[in-house]
């Protein structure tokens, strides 16, 4: 076997190198480790067969060939593994705070408590936008509480007759709009200063997944506190936190990156980004899984109810990862994590998983597991979005930081398909 560089390999393809990594992270390509090279290493032969397979193409480029690819230092998808700037994301998983990931994407040291304070009194801002939804007679504090979409109230009695409460993504954005208005260190986009505001931004949107004022305390105890959760259960939220902090160019991270790119503050990125997140196919997967555990809840045996899903016509979310072909270990760590913390759901979640598997073929992804896990804790629905988004913020600051730093301004181009 003819092995060749990443140099070497990209070069035959007539690509840059960060396309080839590209390709690998798709699983269009493999690469291999060579003993005594910390180099990555690919099979000439089968460069060679996806170079003939793309020529074939050329007259009517594939749609991989049209997706952006951007040089970026803080996350790895290879191997099927995950690596936040050179870390191994599943050790982390086993002890890191979410604050501390925030350190590493970062590059700054951060925690709970180096918060400033925000620029509006987080009482009054998340009260303002309670009254806006509800009604003027309502207190900030009791509009606090009813506004939590992840509280005991809400779980029991839902929606008021005639109201339509925010979801966690529309109260996170207007607290981002209202913090910004008043924000105007938030235009010093140096990495400073951008860490400045990623803590704020941070620990307002951990608040409003809470339905609490920021507190001193990690983001994993602050919300184990609002969900009323032990220490097992705390656990397993950091886990969670910890494994879903960034997941190199996803579509929320790059609309961050490309609001970055204009010089727009971090305010402006991470709301975009939730915009992106609401969508049913990324962030709302993790909606879906959880209505799935709910369902399966008195079932003893999820292989019927799930097979009787897909006989209505209807799929089965949260299975399938085109970047982890053999299975996203990101699933399969949180599933450990939730058997660690509540055994017999847990069992119960791993005998789903073998149902989906063996009724699709493709294994669970991260929004299964993070579905099954805030069903299992007894957390409201909407409560795993509120998980993924606090802890995606983290991997948005990161990535716009590196596209302020860049200087780059996004513009991709578009194929013209119309005939004339």
């Amino acid at each position: 076997m003819l092995l060749l560089s990443a140099r070497e390999a990209a070069d035959r393809l007539g690509v840059k190198i960060d396309t080839l990594y590209a390709y690998v992270s798709r699983g269009l390509l493999r690469s291999m480790e060579v003993v005594g090279s910390r180099e990555r290493h690919y099979d000439a032969d089968e460069v060679e067969s996806f170079r003939a397979g793309r020529g074939a193409t050329r007259a009517r480029p594939p749609a991989e060939d049209l997706i952006p690819v951007i040089g970026s230092a803080i996350c790895l998808i290879e191997d099927h593994r995950l690596y936040y700037r050179g870390r191994d994301a599943l050790d982390l998983a086993d002890n890191a705070t979410l604050e501390e990931v925030a350190g590493i994407l970062w590059e700054a040291p951060t925690s709970a408590a180096a918060v400033p304070h925000p620029p509006i009194p987080a009482g009054q801002a998340r009260g303002l936008a309670a009254n806006a939804a509800l009604g003027p007679s309502l207190s900030p504090q009791a509009g606090r509480a009813v506004f939590s979409s992840l509280s005991p109230r809400l779980r029991e009695e839902g929606r008021g007759e005639g109201q339509q409460l925010p979801g966690i993504i529309e109260r996170c954005q207007m607290r981002l709009a209202e913090m910004s208005a008043g924000d105007h260190a938030a235009l010093d986009l140096s990495r400073a200063g951008v860490v400045r505001t990623g803590r704020l931004i941070l620990a307002e949107l951990t608040a409003c997944a809470c339905g609490r004022e920021p507190a001193a305390l990690p983001v994993h105890e602050q919300l184990a506190a609002a969900w009323s959760l032990d220490e097992a259960g705390a656990g397993l939220v950091r886990c969670a936190l910890v494994l879903l902090a960034d997941h190199e160019l996803n579509a929320s991270t790059f609309v961050a990156r490309c609001i970055a790119s204009t010089g727009a503050t971090p305010y402006a990125a991470v709301s975009g980004a939730l915009s992106a997140l609401s969508g049913w196919r990324h962030g709302g997967a993790s909606s879906q899984a959880e209505a799935l555990f709910r369902e399966l809840a008195d079932s003893a045996e999820p292989w019927p109810i799930m097979a009787a899903r897909l006989q209505r016509g209807e799929a089965l979310p949260g299975l399938g990862q085109p970047l982890y072909p053999q299975g996203d270990p990101r699933a399969l760590a949180i599933i450990d994590a939730l058997i660690a913390a509540r055994p017999e759901a847990g069992r119960r979640v791993a005998k789903a998983a073998v149902a989906g598997m063996e009724l699709t073929g493709q294994a669970p992804n991260v929004d299964f597991a993070l579905g099954a896990a805030a069903t299992a804790l007894g957390l409201a629905p909407g409560a795993a979005l509120a998980i993924f988004l606090v802890a995606r913020s983290v991997g948005w600051i990161a990535h716009a930081i590196e596209q302020y730093e860049s200087g780059v301004l996004i513009r991709p181009r578009a194929r013209y398909t119309r005939r004339r």
